[in-house]
């Protein structure tokens, strides 16, 4: 639609051919008439393809954390969970005791949520059920006969899993054996929402792309509507994608662009910290993170190099922000976006991508 012609609309009496595209965007975004919503036909750059419909995720795929693993906030109530778990008579809470260290037995005998060592008592807990959920199917250890189970579970475990999705049915198992204990897992982190790609603020996890990508251009319109916890809204590069049943790295072992104001991450085996010389700031900004704003990526897997510019509002003239550069990161692999923690709640709509672009220089800053 054309926003110009809406009812109520400021109307620009200017001659349309002394104007581009652009200009038309700056006075649009003047006239209090909104501009984000770009399209697919208003892609930057010849040759790009949408990446999303706005309909469905089709092309996407969604890897939630919290599907194979526990966090502390995955006990609903940390003083009755751990009074079932090492008082409890039934075959899942026998097993699990069996299986903890002894040094986290003696602090969990005497575990209250008033002491001063409960949250590492705790997040020691929470580290020694996800090794048993990461070992061997806990339905051959448990007598399963005086446990229900959902019968979602009962199909999967008819399906002999491995790897992530053995890991997958061991916390559906303990799930099902404390239904008033833990929180049960969300399968999907992710939604068409108004035409965007909206996270849930169900857990940490990504959602990428189904196909891989070498040197592109990359265009999206995002925000970041809010978070509890808080965290920026991240894009990754340069990413691992996970193959067969093997489970995927963290961030897929990516490097992350915290976008609008160019925060950033290194999630590469070994690294996990938030890098060094490779990034450089090159404008210090401040932009209203819960507005629209036009991300561009322009990211070269072949030499480790990537930039990011931002426009706010989309439509207006970008600014560079971040460049990255480290030969040994690059990577072909899928593009995705991050939920950090639960909680969070990010949007992204308009995205597009240019393979191997003629212009090897950002297009939204001119």
């Amino acid at each position: 639609m054309n926003r110009l012609a809406e009812p109520g609309a400021r109307r620009i009496h200017q001659p349309a051919s002394r104007l581009t595209r652009r200009d038309w965007g700056k006075l649009a975004c003047a006239a209090g008439i909104g501009c984000f919503a770009r399209s697919e036909n208003a892609a930057e750059g010849p040759g790009a393809v949408t990446l999303f419909d706005g309909k469905t995720l089709d092309g996407w795929i969604q890897i939630e954390n919290n599907e194979t693993s526990l966090n502390s906030g995955s006990i609903k109530d940390p003083a009755a969970f751990v009074q079932e778990l090492m008082h409890g008579s039934d075959a899942m809470s026998a097993f699990l005791r069996s299986r903890l260290e002894s040094s986290l037995q003696a602090d969990l005998a005497s575990f209250s949520p008033a002491s001063a060592n409960a949250k590492p008592v705790l997040a020691a807990l929470v580290q020694n059920l996800n090794r048993i959920l990461a070992g061997p199917s806990i339905y051959g250890e448990v007598d399963f006969g005086k446990l229900p189970v959902r019968p979602e579970t009962s199909r999967l475990l008819q399906q002999s899993p491995r790897g992530r999705q053995l890991a997958r049915l061991n916390r559906m198992l303990m799930e099902d054996a404390y239904p008033d204990g833990l929180e049960k897992a969300s399968p999907i982190g992710w939604v068409v929402k108004d035409g965007a790609m909206a996270s849930i603020g169900a857990g940490r996890g990504v959602i990428y792309t189904a196909n891989d990508y070498s040197r592109y251009r990359l265009m999206v319109t995002m925000r970041h509507v809010s978070g509890n916890p808080d965290h920026q809204a991240c894009i990754l590069i340069f990413c691992s994608r996970p193959r067969g049943d093997e489970n995927p790295l963290d961030a897929l072992g990516g490097i992350q662009f915290q976008v609008p104001n160019g925060g950033h991450w290194d999630y590469r085996p070994g690294m996990n910290n938030n890098g060094g010389e490779e990034f450089t700031s090159i404008t210090k900004v401040k932009f209203d993170v819960h507005q629209w704003s036009r991300i561009e990526i322009l990211a070269d897997a072949t030499k480790g190099v990537a930039r990011m510019a931002v426009a706010q509002p989309p439509g207006t003239r970008a600014v560079e922000v971040l460049r990255f550069h480290d030969a040994a990161a690059g990577k072909v692999g899928p593009i995705a976006w991050q939920m950090h923690n639960a909680g969070l709640f990010d949007e992204y709509k308009d995205i597009t991508i240019t393979a191997d672009p003629k212009e090897d220089d950002l297009i939204s800053t001119r």
